[in-house]
């Protein structure tokens, strides 16, 4: 099919459009950036992933403010093509045959970068093998080992049965490193027709081609699986000791696998390299801080607005500096539009009219106990006693996963307090997020929340997309606001400065308090009292932030410091 050099980029989620629900959060959304900033400036890439016929799932919000969950049936057959080539992996000792979808990401600069999508459901398959490329997320274990085994070592036979010739292959988190084993025995293969104790594993051969990035600040959120279920499985593509040296003595840890059979590895903010280090001592871990793709996540009013006063912006957006050129009362006139647009979009949604004069908080991501999306309520007296000095209105949406008990019920207390309060402060919790809600709410908001604990966030984009459109971020100080944040410039921070680079109990008291005092005296006093400080820093946000933590800056410096080393 295509027997050009690529790099081949493998993540288990990949977002692209509402109509392809082929992701769960920014992991996935940060991967369709990637894809389409490549296309943008013409990168060599073919991307590799999952089909997800039934998607993560779709969210409903009960009476009681609880979670619901249903299946998220698409039709891959309206918006890609079917490929005819098929190859087999073992699994549990039985072939499993995986077809491929293709998807091509088209830019107006005359770049292309396809996506090929595993698919098991076919009937060469058994009933139980055919669900494997089903769910996103789904499953335990054994199924999550299925998908990654279809992932790493399917996609790379895939792309070869395709006739790709692949010069690097860049891991999106661990959920892919299985590709290094098929690696492994393909250069086997090259030496040895059979099995041969005497031959030696290449393994730097392997290094030399593998690219990994981790996104993950915290141990336990790596993928790790007892070798008992490893054997049960995946059998021994590669000997089970030969694998204890590479993935782990006790268990398989596929992030451990990838840092030793990678030669770039990196973390996604500066910060996150610094704490990758640390839970890795002895690895060389870079960083490379995330940006997202600026055509997809600036709104329609300032797409406008942009066109008009910053020609180029969409595949320079380094233009962004020139964001001083736009009159002030045009850059409020386009955020009044956006904001005017996310308050028709509630009311259509959940019946509820907020008021566009009020400073509007947005908080959306997924929904996990460290992210904190309730720490705004952590004082409810003084919340409201704030809320009667100044009118203030907050917007939420996320899911959190089927199986993430804590942060189903964060969902339910917000839903809870919201009945409580709304005679003084409305709040509104938008349901079953996706890529088009995030648009509307990442610039029709003021003012962009976020409260993880430190170090947990490993980046973040939202707050990234949130300035691309002129709206402000107000964080804790973790992942890319460390880079991003001026005080008082670009925005304002939440609690102490951030020197830890391991986990720490972090004081949700303290945090608030802090968080309470800037929203009173400084952010609402600014919103209601000086309205050209508040367009200077939504200017500063645009050319401080915007210009810099974009995917088109991001995807660079992976050529240059990943992709030709």
């Amino acid at each position: 099919m295509n027997n050009k050099a690529k790099i081949a980029y493998f993540s288990m989620e990949i977002g692209l459009s509402n109509n392809m629900p082929t992701y769960s959060g920014g992991l996935g959304v940060l991967a369709g950036d990637t894809i389409k900033s490549s296309a943008d400036l013409k990168i060599p890439l073919v991307a590799v992933t999952l089909i997800s016929k039934k998607g993560f799932f779709r969210q409903d919000i009960d009476p009681e403010g609880r979670q619901i969950e249903y299946p998220v049936n698409w039709e891959p057959s309206k918006y890609l093509i079917h490929l005819p080539k098929k190859v087999d992996v073992q699994i549990e000792g039985r072939k499993v045959c995986i077809y491929a979808w293709s998807y091509k990401v088209r830019s107006v600069t005359g770049g292309e970068v396809e996506i090929i999508f595993l698919d098991t459901d076919n009937k060469e398959n058994t009933t139980e093998d055919r669900e494997i490329t089903a769910y996103l997320y789904g499953g335990d274990d054994c199924y999550r080992l299925k998908q990654e085994i279809v992932l790493g070592i399917g996609g790379v036979r895939m792309l070869h049965a395709l006739g790709f010739h692949i010069n690097k292959y860049h891991m999106n988190e661990g959920h892919a490193s299985f590709l290094t084993l098929e690696l492994l025995i393909m250069s086997k293969r090259d030496v040895e027709s059979v099995w041969d104790e005497r031959w030696v594993w290449d393994l730097d051969a392997v290094k030399d081609l593998c690219v990994f990035t981790t996104h993950t600040p915290i141990e336990t959120g790596h993928d790790k699986y007892t070798y008992d279920l490893v054997k049960k499985v995946l059998g021994e593509t590669v000997p089970i000791e030969i694998l204890k040296t590479l993935a782990g003595e006790n268990q398989l840890n596929m992030t451990l696998l990838a840092l030793n059979l990678s030669k770039y590895v990196n973390g996604v903010a500066k910060k996150h390299g610094e704490v990758s280090k640390s839970l890795f001592p002895g690895y060389e871990i870079n960083a490379i801080t995330n940006g997202v793709h600026s055509f997809t996540w600036t709104c329609g009013s300032f797409v406008k607005l942009y066109d008009k006063y910053i020609q180029g912006w969409a595949n320079e957006p380094e233009l962004f500096v020139r964001s001083e050129t736009i009159p002030d009362e045009e850059l409020w006139e386009a955020h009044i539009k956006a904001k005017d647009d996310l308050l028709s979009f509630v009311k259509q949604t959940n019946g509820i009219e907020l008021n566009r004069e009020s400073l509007t908080i947005g908080f959306a991501r997924r929904f996990t106990s460290y992210k904190r999306a309730d720490l705004i309520f952590t004082n409810l007296e003084r919340l409201l006693k704030i809320g009667e000095k100044w009118s203030i209105q907050i917007i939420y949406a996320g899911k959190a996963h089927p199986k993430d008990t804590p942060g189903k019920d964060i969902i339910k207390r917000i839903n809870e307090i919201e009945k409580t309060i709304r005679d003084k402060i409305r709040v509104v919790f938008l349901k079953d997020y996706n890529i088009d809600m995030a648009l509307k709410l990442i610039s029709g908001v003021d003012v962009w929340l976020n409260t993880p604990l430190r170090p947990r966030e490993a980046s973040g984009t939202s707050g990234m997309k949130a300035a691309h459109n002129g709206v402000i971020n107000f964080s804790i100080l973790d992942g890319w606001w460390i880079e991003g944040h001026i005080e008082g410039i670009t925005g304002w921070s939440i609690g102490p400065k951030p020197f830890e680079t391991l986990l720490t109990n972090t004081n949700d008291a303290a945090d608030a308090e802090d968080l309470y005092n800037k929203l009173e005296n400084t952010i609402a006093q600014i919103y209601y009292n000086d309205k050209e400080q508040w367009i200077k820093i939504m200017k500063n946000s645009i050319s401080k932030i915007a210009y810099y933590f974009n995917s088109h800056r991001m995807m660079r410096r992976y050529v240059t410091e990943a992709y030709l080393r």
